[in-house]
């Protein structure tokens, strides 16, 4: 029996999966669902209930996009039905409209994940390294479905190939000699699995340092949003100095606050972003009244019990245990 998902779960997992793996998005997928059945509870809902939905899965764009995508589809009526339409929605790529497209249309197109990617350069033996070859290698999986049955079943192609590449074409100690296809793939033949894909060198991620400030009293706690869109957008963080190449911004003396405060050094957060290492000096104090706290803009008193309420980012909720707050507090 071949049956075809909804484009709903199809087009919430897809967008979760971006530049995340598996393991990581299932739980998230599985409270997405109960507290948002369907596109139609997404788009009827605000943004930052889906923000604090997506709290600590990061790349809070995809968060924005999957807002603002559901509403545009709730506006059409339903999903478009082609790989073309669907690249005009908010958040949806090329392998996004794929995947949908193939999985919930019935669409003969092939999804190019990092999966489909690996056994694409393998079957075809690409050279060219990536990322350059990102395109050549795209245009060759294109044409991996090209059997009957692949394309009178697209969505169980696709995910078959998904399978494939990550049980058995693995970028580590391939399976070759289970592969179902590997008297097409040319690096077998060659020998030379191990060879691809090809790749640059990727060279060493930078480090970027800050001091981040956590001003709380026995009710309340100081925050700031940070911009909308951005590195870590629409969520809520502790004020800080800014994050720069420099160790002397881990100092205390960057704090925001215009009131003398006599800081606590509790020690330093280190956090993976794509393209950098960021270590944040946390220094927190507890005082008598947070109000009374003067400084720039941007900065708002929230109850200590409605923190949790808001969109936390995986950074900011290692800031908040360190110090020691809770959603019992």
């Amino acid at each position: 029996m071949h049956a075809l998902g909804e484009p709903y779960p199809v087009w919430l997992s897809e967008v979760m999966l971006q530049q995340t793996t598996v393991t990581a998005v299932i739980p998230y997928y599985k409270r997405f669902l109960a507290r948002f059945p369907s596109v139609n509870h997404i788009a009827a809902a605000s943004l930052d209930d889906v923000m604090v939905m997506w709290s600590g899965l990061g790349y809070y764009s995809r968060a924005r996009n999957l807002h603002t995508c559901a509403q545009q589809v709730c506006a059409l009526g339903g999903f478009p039905q082609t790989v073309e339409e669907l690249k005009k929605l908010p958040g949806i790529g090329a392998y996004t409209a794929s995947a949908i497209a193939s999985m919930a249309f019935g669409v003969s197109v092939v999804p190019v994940d990092g999966n489909v990617e690996r056994i694409a350069s393998r079957v075809f033996a690409i050279a060219t390294p990536l990322p350059q070859g990102r395109n050549e290698i795209a245009k060759k999986a294109a044409s991996l479905n090209h059997t009957a049955a692949a394309k009178q079943y697209p969505g169980d192609f696709a995910q078959a190939l998904f399978d494939l590449g990550s049980g058995i074409c693995t970028a580590r100690s391939p399976s070759c000699l289970i592969c179902p296809i590997k008297d097409e793939c040319q690096a077998y033949s060659l020998g030379r699995v191990a060879d691809f894909p090809q790749k640059i060198k990727k060279p060493k991620k930078p480090k970027r340092y800050g001091s981040v400030y956590c001003l709380y009293d026995q009710e309340k706690i100081v925050v700031c949003k940070r911009p909308p869109h951005g590195l870590l957008g629409g969520t809520l963080f502790f004020p800080s100095s800014e994050w720069g190449s420099e160790l002397s911004l881990m100092e205390k003396a960057h704090s925001p606050f215009l009131q003398p405060v006599n800081w606590k050094d509790i020690g330093k957060v280190e956090h993976v972003f794509t393209h950098f290492h960021l270590q944040l000096q946390l220094w927190a104090h507890q005082c008598v009244d947070v109000s009374l706290a003067a400084g720039p803009d941007q900065k708002e008193v929230l109850s200590k019990k409605t923190l949790f309420n808001f969109p936390l980012s995986s950074v900011m909720k290692e800031c908040i245990r360190r110090v020691g707050i809770t959603e019992n507090d």
